[in-house]
């Protein structure tokens, strides 16, 4: 049977970055069978090893690696090549796979979903949904939005915008402890407590009034480490919270939250889309990377 070199590459590529057989083949929708056939029928036709195979993992030759960096660019060149024949006639389709935040999936991403589809029908949309750190080359992932500042990556990253954020608590919560009038105050109050992998100020409060900044060590029985029953605490009274303001903006209008220490209030948060390096963008990330940054300036403009 004569070898699809082109197939052999991708799967050679997401094997190789996957490490992992099976997970090549979860991420291609393969069966594990034929990415081994394929690999097996690569190395036979190039005369080469490619991989070397243990039982837990699989790594790269000396030879493979050299490969590698060359298959990279040439399925880059073919993309690039073929996106540009057919941009000009029709939408970007294909699989995206985007992971992010659930407060921005559920505030931000579902009231406008059905936009998106409007505009990019051909697109099948895949949204994960979780704050801990992806890896995108082993998970599959295209991108990934993050809020916060970021550590060193070696992924792209594009600003979106910002979130400004609020300090807040339900009306039932004040009603029994009280409204804070300074963050001294807060000395007599508790917060939910927020965690992630690389955090390890759970219990912090953070504030900013005319350039002078504040933090306060917050008391607190309870830590969780996602954003939507970090927010369901919060209506539930179990202490104050510090969240994006647009991620609560019915829960406020509607004053389930009420706002507190608005003349402290905590610094804005960056928005930033991150994708693997590649040489050209592919045409499915790029559309929705700038539908995002539509989405979030004009939440911004409409919180001014």
């Amino acid at each position: 049977m004569r070898l699809d070199r082109i197939q052999a590459m991708q799967i050679f590529v997401r094997v190789a970055e996957a490490e992992s057989f099976i997970h090549a083949a979860e991420a291609l929708s393969l069966p594990a069978s034929t990415v081994t056939s394929t690999i097996k029928n690569l190395e036979k036709y190039l005369q080469v090893r490619l991989l070397n195979r243990t039982t837990r993992r699989v790594s790269l030759t000396p030879e493979g690696a050299e490969y590698l960096t060359q298959c990279r660019e040439i399925l880059d060149l073919i993309e690039h090549t073929e996106s540009n024949l057919t941009n000009a006639i029709k939408q970007p389709q294909g699989r995206l796979r985007v992971d992010m935040p659930a407060g921005i999936a559920h505030s931000v991403i579902m009231p406008n979903l059905q936009e998106f589809q409007r505009r990019y029908p051909d697109i099948y949309l895949m949204i994960g949904v979780s704050d801990r750190q992806v890896d995108l080359i082993k998970e599959g992932v295209d991108c990934v939005i993050r809020m916060g500042n970021l550590e060193n990556s070696t992924l792209v990253a594009r600003p979106l915008g910002e979130f400004r954020w609020v300090t807040c608590a339900s009306a039932a919560y004040l009603k029994e402890n009280g409204i804070p009038q300074t963050p001294d105050d807060l000395a007599h109050h508790r917060a939910i407590h927020y965690f992630s992998g690389n955090n390890r100020h759970t219990g912090e409060m953070r504030f900013v009034r005319n350039g002078e900044k504040k933090t306060v060590q917050m008391n607190g029985t309870v830590a969780v480490n996602e954003t939507e029953l970090y927010i369901k605490m919060c209506l539930e009274g179990y202490g104050l919270s510090q969240l994006a303001e647009r991620l609560v903006t019915e829960h406020l209008k509607e004053k389930r939250l009420i706002p507190v220490l608005q003349d402290w209030c905590p610094s804005s948060v960056p928005v930033t889309l991150l994708y693997p390096h590649q040489r050209f963008l592919s045409p499915a990330v790029r559309v929705f990377s700038d539908w995002m940054a539509e989405l979030i300036s004009d939440r911004q403009s409409d919180s001014s």
